[in-house]
């Protein structure tokens, strides 16, 4: 691949920005760096590295800052605290300045290595370039059944369709930005809003490598929690569902009363039987609140839409940083910097 020349440069245009959300990741800023910057500058002198300090409580800001120092096309945007990845991501592409950005991980997982095949499928007009990992040997059985059940149900029901091994872990052209950061909303499932808006896409196989220092912050249940949070944000079946199962309901009752009915005028009455009464009763009581706590989970998240509070707040930065948004300010977030 035959990297850009001095005529993007000259006309001080970034081409390539590399979005790296982090989270108390202070051991990998580092090492990432020494592997991702000679791959960069193969491709293009014309690029930044934004990394987004999701409120770390570690030394990881003060690594960036060392990083800076180094090298100044490496900046960050440090959150005042901690507002979770997918709100990091957002603030990353609001302050990516590249014609195309690529986000991945901090933890040497996401191999920057890849990033050339990204961008060499970019050159040929795609406007987004997943990466697709080939296997998951390092997870086990149950969360292997978990990502697949996951999967299955958001091609059945979603709005559109994921596609299986894609993460994070892509290139997205400048058009393909602009249009997420327009996206107000604040319940945010980035997987499904890169497939939601969709211009011509393609897949880039790649090996998931080993975490190269600390811990995954994903536990089972936030990884459940974000499943569902994926599932009611670009679906309205769980709502549905209990409208079907209240008819489903209904028609046993009546077919049961009908039962009794026939039964008392055939055989005459007799004493119905307390433990099948409570066992009724505790059955229907416990379907009343899941589905009561469904219709919550929705309201709730109108309930965040209207309020229309910022996305995230910035505390400060680190290098240049691009402070140019595609919509008003005050909508996506608040900065203290």
């Amino acid at each position: 691949m035959q990297p850009v020349t001095s005529e993007i440069s000259e006309a001080g245009e970034t081409e390539i920005s590399v979005v790296i959300p982090v989270y108390r990741e202070a051991g990998n800023i580092a090492p990432l760096c020494a592997r991702l910057l000679p791959v960069v500058e193969r491709i293009t002198p014309a690029f930044e590295i934004l990394f987004v300090d999701d409120g770390s409580t570690d030394g990881t800001l003060n690594e960036i800052r060392r990083a800076n120092a180094a090298e100044p096309r490496i900046a960050a945007v440090s959150f005042s605290r901690n507002f979770g990845k997918e709100i990091a991501i957002a603030a990353g592409l609001d302050h990516a300045r590249g014609r195309a950005v690529v986000i991945m991980d901090a933890d040497l997982q996401h191999p920057p290595e890849t990033i050339p095949a990204f961008v060499e499928r970019w050159r040929e007009g795609y406007t987004m370039i997943y990466g697709q990992r080939t296997d998951r040997a390092g997870e086990s059985r149950l969360k292997r059944s978990f990502t697949h059940v996951f999967y299955r149900l958001f091609a059945r029901f979603g709005e559109t369709e994921l596609p299986e091994g894609a993460g994070d872990f892509r290139l997205i052209d400048r058009k393909g930005v602009q249009v997420l950061t327009a996206l107000g909303e604040r319940a945010r499932f980035s997987k499904g809003l890169y497939a939601w808006i969709g211009f011509k896409s393609t897949g880039v196989p790649f090996v998931v490598e080993d975490r190269h220092h600390g811990t995954t912050k994903w536990s089972f249940r936030r990884l459940f929690r974000f499943a569902f949070d994926g599932i009611t944000s670009f679906s309205t079946v769980p709502l549905r569902v209990w409208t079907y199962l209240g008819g489903l309901v209904s028609l046993c009752a009546i077919a049961a009363a009908i039962y009794v009915a026939v039964r008392t005028l055939i055989f005459g009455s007799d004493v119905a039987g307390y433990p099948s009464i409570i066992v009724s009763i505790t059955f229907f009581a416990g379907i009343q609140l899941m589905s009561l706590g469904i219709i919550g989970e929705y309201i709730g998240r109108i309930f965040a839409e209207v309020k229309r509070r910022p996305l995230y707040v910035v505390g400060e930065t680190v290098g240049r940083v691009s402070a140019s948004m595609p919509v008003p300010a005050e909508d996506r977030r608040t900065s203290l910097a």
